[in-house]
C-alpha cells in the first residue's frame, strides 16, 4: 500500500531526577552533599532511509515515546542518559508540528536527520546545592519532562519531472519506454494508483527521474477522484510533461483536456504556474487527420507552452522530447519548496528564555513563562528547603516586586501554571 500522509504522537524523554544523598562512611558519619545529577532524556530523531517508499509503517504505530533518563546516585554518580529514539523516514519526507502548522524539517537526502522532540534535561543533585549557610541540603532538582508533540508527515516524491494528464492518456506507457520502470498498464482509468518513478537517460551523462502521477480529473484539487491525494507529488518537481490524448477517442477535446487539468494543477499550488511545461501530443498513430494537431499546437502555443507529437505505444517523437527535457533541466536552478518563514524556530536551552509573563484572571495573579516553569517543575514542593530556593529565585527575578506593581496584597492567590500560592511578603 502507498501512503504518503501520516499523523503521529511523539513524546522525548522526561529527565532523570536528582539525588539526594549524604557521605556516610565508616570515619565520615556525617559527610557532605553528594547525590548525583539525573540523566538526560532520550531524544526522538528522524531519519532519512533509502529503504523506506512509503509512510505505511506510521499507519499502524502512531505514538512515540523515548526512554526517560536514570535518577542520579550516590556517590555523585550521574544517572545514565537515555538513547535517542529513531524514526525512519523515506526520501522527500516533510515533517510539520500541528499546533503552529510550522515545517520542523524537509528531508531529502539519504542520511538526513533532525530531532523532533527534545529530551528533558536531567535534574541536578543536592551536591550542587550546599552553601555555608546550607551544609546540608536535603533536597535535589527533579528532571524537565521531554518535548510532546503531535506531528504530520507528508511524502512528496523526489523527481525532476512530472507527468501529467487525464487518466488513460498515454503517461504510463510514456514512463516504461523511456525507463526501467515497469506500470501498470490497461485501457481503463485509474491504472495507475500510486505513483512510479524511473530514470531516464536520454544523453549519454545525464539522466533525470520522472514521475507518473496517477491521472487527474475535473475537481481534483477538491478532492475528487485520485487527485488530491496525489498533486503534492509535483510540487518538487522543475518540469511538467503534459500528455494529452490528442485521438479523441474517448469523446473528449484534447484543447479541453490541457486547460482542465491546468486549471486543477494550478488551483491546487500557485507555484506550480511557474513550472516549465512541455506538452506532449500522444496518440499520435490513431490521428486520421493531423489537422487536429495542428489546430491544438496553435492553441496551446499561443498560451506559450512548446508542443510535441507522440505516440508512446510506437516510440515515435519520444526521442526528441527527452532531448528538449534534459536540455532544459540544465537551465533551471534548484527552488526551494519551503520558505524560510515556514520553519519552527525553537530555543533548545529553555533555561536561556528569561521572559515572565504576568497577568490577571479574575482575582487571582497569574505568572508564567518559560524559565519560571523550569524553575517550579524542578522543585520539591514537599520540602522546605527546595520551597525556600524556589521563593529566593522568584524574588532575585524580581517576580515579587512585580506583584507588587500590579497591586497584589497579602493573601491573595497566586497562580504559576496549575499551582496556586498564597502570597505574603
Amino acid at each position: 500500500m502507498f501512503v504518503d500522509v501520516a499523523r503521529i504522537h511523539i513524546k522525548a524523554g522526561n529527565g532523570g531526577n536528582g539525588r539526594v544523598s549524604f557521605r556516610r562512611e565508616k570515619y565520615v558519619p556525617d559527610g557532605g552533599p553528594d547525590g548525583g545529577d539525573g540523566g538526560n532524556g532520550g531524544n526522538i530523531v528522524a531519519v532519512v532511509d533509502s529503504g523506506m517508499r512509503t509512510l505505511m509503517d506510521f499507519r499502524y504505530k502512531t505514538k512515540y515515546h523515548a526512554l526517560p533518563g536514570e535518577d542520579g546516585g550516590k556517590k555523585k554518580m550521574s544517572g545514565k542518559a537515555a538513547e535517542d529514539l529513531v524514526i525512519k523516514v523515506p526520501e522527500g519526507t516533510i515533517i510539520r508540528d500541528l499546533d503552529t502548522g510550522k515545517v520542523i524539517a524537509d528531508l531529502k537526502s539519504t542520511g538526513d536527520r533532525v530531532i523532533l522532540a527534545k529530551g528533558g534535561r536531567g535534574g541536578k543533585g543536592n551536591q550542587h546545592f550546599a552553601t555555608p549557610t546550607r551544609q546540608a541540603p536535603t533536597f535535589a532538582e527533579k528532571g524537565i519532562n521531554g518535548v510532546e508533540r503531535t506531528i504530520s508527515l507528508e511524502l512528496k516524491l523526489l523527481a525532476d519531472v512530472g507527468l501529467l494528464g487525464y487518466p488513460n492518456v498515454g503517461k504510463s506507457t510514456f514512463l516504461a519506454a523511456t525507463t526501467k520502470a515497469k506500470p501498470k498498464i490497461a485501457n481503463y482509468h485509474f491504472t495507475t494508483l500510486q505513483p512510479n518513478l524511473g530514470v531516464v537517460e536520454a544523453v549519454k551523462g545525464k539522466s533525470f527521474v520522472l514521475a507518473d502521477i496517477p491521472g487527474l480529473i475535473e475537481g481534483a484539487k477538491e478532492g475528487v477522484g485520485l487527485g488530491l491525494e496525489f498533486l503534492r507529488h509535483v510540487e518538487r518537481t522543475k518540469i511538467l510533461i503534459h500528455v494529452v490524448d490528442i485521438s479523441g477517442l474517448e469523446g473528449r477535446d484534447p484543447y479541453t483536456d490541457f486547460c482542465t487539468i491546468n486549471s486543477e494543477v494550478f488551483g491546487y499550488s500557485e507555484r506550480l504556474s511557474t513550472r516549465k511545461q512541455v506538452v506532449v501530443a500522444n496518440k499520435m498513430d490513431l490521428l486520421y487527420d493531423e489537422t487536429e494537431y495542428q489546430a491544438f499546437k496553435e492553441k496551446v502555443e499561443v498560451d506559450g507552452y512548446t508542443v510535441f507529437p507522440m505516440s508512446a505505444a510506437t516510440g515515435e517523437g519520444i526521442e526528441a522530447i527527452l532531448n528538449h527535457v534534459t536540455m532544459l533541466l540544465d537551465t533551471i536552478e534548484d527552488e526551494p519548496l519551503i520558505s524560510e518563514d515556514d520553519y519552527l524556530v525553537e530555543e533548545l536551552d529553555i533555561t536561556d528564555l528569561n521572559e515572565i509573563n504576568f497577568f490577571k484572571d479574575g482575582d487571582v495573579y497569574c505568572v508564567e513563562g518559560q524559565f519560571i516553569e523550569r524553575v517550579l517543575y524542578s522543585t520539591d514542593l514537599s520540602d522546605i528547603e527546595s520551597l525556600r530556593r524556589f521563593q529566593n529565585v522568584l524574588k532575585t527575578k524580581g517576580v515579587f516586586d512585580h506583584l507588587r506593581e500590579m497591586g497584589i496584597e497579602d493573601g491573595d492567590t497566586v497562580r504559576i501554571f496549575d499551582i496556586e500560592f498564597e502570597f505574603y511578603a
